[in-house]
């Protein structure tokens, strides 16, 4: 077997499934398999799932065993030369997996590899390449030298900004949403460390990976990644767990420094967390007088669909209000902010454009307040990175 591609879910089986569906084109002629880990979802996942992908192993965790736990347990089962770990918030270009696995191939020391992740307006996700979080790298980004220098090679190392995203690079951190790694790695450096429930552990296996001599890349093959769908990155949770993952890989690979230069770190990352959960609160607050002080339609949605799908479509935006709009194809598209306000979800019809072909047509770089959207066929519905629309709608639970 080349390849296993693991995904561990948890009640997002819409997004999952839309996935699932890049996944059969981007697996075509590839010996693998895929697992899902559902990590205890109360939205009937796995019976959804395993009723419209006959060919995809779904396993149970047996409770939300966290993200580590369940990647592990779809590991430990397959036997694949290579491992890749894949959120189920994704979508992957047709040519992504083939041109990774190419690329690892061609060079034997490449331990693992991550690609290019896009946002929903056609930006690049900064987490696509990172480097290792020491002391003083966490110190220049969470005092934002980081982001105030990013072509500087000392004070932008977290997110390793100043190296092109055109051109395969060697980079020290990957992220979790796209994990691609030799299994004679994983074989040498461990499985991901369950200490981390959620978060952190990526950069820990990455650490390792890098410590023990394999290589580490970046490759510019495209992904979409909705960053939000599923985790809540507005949440008092999120916080909590996101800090005490940094404070666990601190503690794991730091902690021999002298408790004169560890207290600072400690303290920035307290501090920091603190400052997130008041930026969060504050946000709700302004969030709701919004709310209460707002009216009409904040979104408009162009639609990019064949003449066979267009029934369907203008049937979901009746059902549902949508301010809509209707294009003839990729040429005739606004790609302008629109000028009142609103968020524009360009909605492009899966059976005629192909994932790859979306990306590129966003590839000019971020486009305020308009955003990639998906009608997906075989199930009808119109997805965007916050919002699913169905054909009809759907019950509560």
């Amino acid at each position: 077997m080349k390849l296993a591609v693991v995904i561990v879910s948890y009640n997002v089986k819409y997004y999952l499934e839309q996935c699932l569906y890049s996944l059969r084109k981007a697996l075509d002629g590839i010996e693998a398999q895929v697992y899902v880990v559902d990590n205890d979802s109360a939205d009937d996942s796995v019976a959804y799932l395993s009723s419209r992908f006959a060919d995809v192993q779904v396993m149970e965790s047996g409770g939300n065993v966290g993200f580590s736990r369940a990647n592990n347990l779809a590991i430990k089962a397959s036997h694949s030369e290579y491992v890749l770990l894949l959120n189920p918030d994704t979508l992957v270009g047709e040519e992504t997996i083939r041109q990774a696995l190419s690329f690892m191939d061609a060079h034997p020391r490449a331990g693992a590899l991550g690609v290019k992740m896009l946002n929903t307006d056609g930006s690049v996700a900064k987490e696509s390449r990172r480097g290792i979080p020491s002391p003083m790298t966490a110190f220049y980004k969470m005092c934002g030298l980081c982001e105030r220098y990013p072509n500087n090679r000392k004070l932008a190392h977290y997110y390793m900004s100043y190296l092109p995203w055109d051109r395969p690079a060697q980079i020290e951190v990957l992220s979790g949403a796209f994990f691609l790694a030799r299994r004679a790695t994983l074989d040498e450096v461990g499985l991901l460390d369950e200490d981390f429930f959620m978060y952190g552990e990526d950069i820990d296996l990455s650490y390792r990976i890098h410590s023990h001599g394999w290589q580490v890349w970046y490759y510019p093959a495209e992904i979409l990644h909705y960053k939000g769908e599923s985790t809540q990155k507005t949440s008092f949770r999120y916080v909590h767990v996101f800090y005490q993952a940094m404070l666990i890989f601190f503690q794991k690979h730091y902690s021999h420094l002298s408790f004169l230069f560890s207290l600072p770190i400690r303290l920035a990352i307290y501090s920091k967390a603190l400052s997130e959960l008041l930026h969060i609160q504050l946000g709700r607050v302004h969030g709701h007088v919004r709310a209460v002080g707002s009216h009409g339609v904040s979104e408009e949605y162009q639609f990019v669909v064949g003449p066979d799908h267009e029934s369907a479509v203008r049937a979901i935006a009746a059902r549902h209000q949508l301010q809509a709009t209707y294009a003839g194809g990729l040429g005739s598209l606004n790609m302008d902010a629109p000028d009142d306000g609103k968020l524009r979800y360009i909605v492009f019809d899966l059976d005629r454009f192909g994932y790859s072909q979306i990306f590129r047509a966003f590839a000019a770089g971020s486009h305020p307040r308009v955003r990639m959207a998906f009608f997906c066929p075989q199930s009808q519905m119109v997805i965007t990175e916050h919002k699913i629309f169905p054909p009809c709608l759907l019950p509560q639970q």
